[in-house]
């Protein structure tokens, strides 16, 4: 086993050496050794892909689809990915030169970052929210402003948003939205997107729009901030959720033509291309499997309505989430905010695996996430496990 030369220990990037490892992804790896544990941890839908998707993935492969595909993405894919936006969000995208296919959402939003932003700028957060943003910034070498927004319901208003950018003065480059949101399932009324739209064009700034979430929310409808102010936003999303594909790691950015010539150099530097047979599942899933994150939706949102009674029952408190497949819990008062204390016990005594509401970010502190992407069975036997620890907790 080779050991690293001694005079090259520490001479690794400083900025990716200063970044944590993911909370959510430690702590799960900590609670996973607990025998026993169930786990609500990992937002990963527990369905199976569609057939007729991975149908069109095996016919790539037996038709020998196996050389490297247009950098930005397969004509089909991309087209696939201009009609569903065109048709579900209001925004029409060039396929041509508007669109890009990534390696998940999570190379959109890196490449997305790492060709809008540069040192010193800042780009503004709602928090708390999913925590890969912070460390991913921060290697631009521009800083995160994270924007405690607990006090208005897990909402970024455009109040707050206005007196943000009047404190932060020069810099803001960037405002990055999750909705509906990880870990709150919170999601935005058109209302108030129409607020932050015009706070972001009145200081000249980008919105990225992270919406992987966006086919699943429940009795309510999803807007998207690009279909209001399109020549300003970069929208992100991808597969993974709406078609319970996340192994196949399939995402897409769009936007105006001129930031996306810039992503498109940063997105051939990291991958070059995506795979080719997973293009043609995403050009299947997106073209004739509109109707798939709607059998899901229906599961997911009888699981939501179990999960959120079950938990208001014990005493907990809540906002009853709207979209994604997350409950953001207030933990009792005892703990006052040591999340990790709670989530700590609860998984060693109940064995009941939960995400501490501290690894994302500001305002998450003293709240737990608790995944509802799990079985019926699974949810219920951690609702009567959670029900024995809080009656021995008094």
């Amino acid at each position: 086993m080779p050991e690293l030369a001694a005079d090259l220990r520490g001479t690794i990037n400083h900025k990716l050496d200063a970044q944590k490892p993911s909370g959510i992804r430690a702590f799960d790896a900590e609670v996973s050794k607990i025998p026993g544990i169930i786990k609500l941890t990992i937002g990963e839908p527990d369905m199976d892909t569609p057939e007729h998707v991975k149908q069109a993935a095996i016919k790539s492969i037996q038709n020998n689809d196996s050389h490297y595909a247009p950098q930005a993405g397969k004509p089909e894919l991309l087209k696939a990915i201009s009609k569903y936006l065109k048709d579900t969000r209001g925004v029409d995208y060039n396929p041509e030169n508007e669109i890009i296919s990534t390696v998940g959402a999570t190379e959109a939003l890196v490449a997305a970052l790492f060709s809008l932003l540069n040192t010193g700028d800042k780009v503004v957060i709602p928090t708390p929210i999913f925590s890969l943003y912070f460390p991913l910034v921060a290697m631009t070498g521009a800083t995160a402003v994270q924007v405690d927004t607990s006090a208005d319901d897990f909402i970024l208003t455009p109040e707050h948003l206005e007196r943000v950018l009047q404190r932060e003065g020069k810099g803001v480059k960037v405002v990055l939205l999750n909705y509906p949101t990880n870990p709150t399932g919170r999601e935005y009324p058109k209302e108030t997107l129409q607020g932050l739209a015009q706070v972001i064009t009145k200081h000249h700034l980008y919105a990225i729009a992270d919406e992987i979430y966006s086919d699943l929310v429940y009795g309510v409808k999803h807007y998207s901030i690009a279909s209001m102010i399109p020549e300003r936003t970069l929208f992100i999303s991808g597969l993974s959720k709406s078609h319970a594909m996340t192994g196949y790691r399939l995402g897409y950015v769009a936007g105006p033509a001129e930031i996306i010539a810039s992503i498109h150099k940063m997105h051939a530097y990291l991958v070059t291309a995506v795979t080719d047979n997973v293009q043609a599942a995403g050009a299947e899933a997106l073209s004739n499997g509109r109707k798939d994150p709607l059998a899901f939706r229906k599961i997911y949102e009888q699981r939501r309505d179990m999960i959120v009674a079950g938990l208001k029952k014990l005493g907990f408190k809540l906002a009853t989430p709207e979209g994604a497949f997350y409950v953001f819990a207030k933990i009792p008062d005892q703990f006052g905010k040591d999340d990790v204390k709670f989530a700590l016990q609860l998984a060693k005594e109940a064995k009941v695996g939960v995400t501490p509401g501290s690894a994302f970010g500001a305002g998450g502190e003293g709240y737990i996430r608790l995944s509802y992407a799990a079985s019926d069975e699974n949810i219920q036997e951690c609702l009567k496990r959670i029900g024995a620890f809080m009656k021995k907790l008094g």
